[in-house]
């Protein structure tokens, strides 16, 4: 087995929504319960922490410069140098108690995010797309735990993860228009106690799956079912991943510590690194 090692004993509540902004050499990643975004810059070791004043789901780069984000209350755009939150949008028709989780662009530079219960109740959530022009389009609803997204190198097909269903599914996908279609299970998760959390996709086609409840991440070939590799992360919790680095060949790891004691996992909350020797695929910025 593989083994992932620590690179941040960050201690976050609930690390997730790691994303990679290749033009500043930036690893951003969040922290939800913690209500705050979180950078890492590999090439100096240098680390920022910035509350943001309520949950948040997921981080991406965006093409005009700074970020957006998926907060509680809906899509932001997060400028560094000015430290100013704005306003993008929130869907119409949210059922309340809901908050956004993991988040992520297609190529095309829309920013797909989707929303889970505050309390646990099944099927609240939803899947929604922000387009590059502001408009948000509800994509399917009645969901338990909107989690990891990925697309082929091809973008012919999007992967998308609903956590307690432990399916990943595939959906066909037509980059120029956004649209799914043809959906079809090409992961189940059958290990005891574990749910399939975030995901990317590498070059060869082939997708990396953290497992919440698994201590680790999974690499899969989506196309046979077939699991090629298991990567250890010393954190039950293991939430998402993202390919990072100059070479795009480093694997970073998010991973939470609700509910779990200093004592059983004092690494718990960390960031972690695994070098993969696979080459992975950029983090897409939202094009808005």
């Amino acid at each position: 087995m593989a083994q992932a090692e620590l690179l941040l004993d960050a201690k976050a509540a609930l690390g997730e929504g790691p994303s990679w902004d290749e033009r500043n050499g930036l690893l951003y990643w969040v922290d939800i319960d913690g209500k705050a975004l979180h950078t890492y810059e590999p090439s100096t070791k240098k680390t920022a922490v910035i509350p943001v004043g309520q949950k948040i789901g997921a981080v991406v780069p965006r093409r005009s410069g700074g970020v957006a984000l998926v907060l509680e209350d809906g899509f932001y755009a997060y400028d560094f140098a000015g430290g100013e939150l704005v306003f993008l949008g929130n869907p119409s028709g949210r059922k309340p108690n809901t908050r956004f989780n993991d988040g992520k662009c297609d190529a095309a530079g829309r920013f797909w995010a989707g929303t889970m219960s505050l309390n646990g109740t099944a099927n609240q959530g939803a899947l929604y797309c922000l387009e590059p022009d502001l408009t948000i389009r509800t994509i399917f609803e009645n969901v338990t735990c909107s989690n990891g997204l990925a697309w082929s190198p091809d973008n012919r097909t999007m992967y998308y993860i609903d956590s307690p269903t432990k399916k990943v599914m595939a959906y066909e996908y037509d980059l120029q228009t956004g649209e799914m279609s043809n959906p079809s299970v090409a992961i189940e998760v059958t290990e005891e106690g574990a749910v399939p959390d975030g995901m990317t996709c590498d070059a060869e086609g082939m997708i990396w799956v953290a497992l919440w409840g698994g201590y680790g991440i999974r690499r899969w070939n989506p196309h046979t079912g077939e699991l090629l590799l298991k990567v250890d992360v010393p954190a039950e919790q293991s939430s998402s991943c993202v390919f990072a680095g100059p070479e795009l060949d480093e694997l970073y790891i998010t991973s939470a510590r609700v509910g779990i004691s200093e004592e059983e996992q004092p690494l718990a909350g960390g960031l972690f690194l695994y070098k993969s020797g696979v080459k992975g695929q950029p983090t897409y910025a939202f094009g808005g």
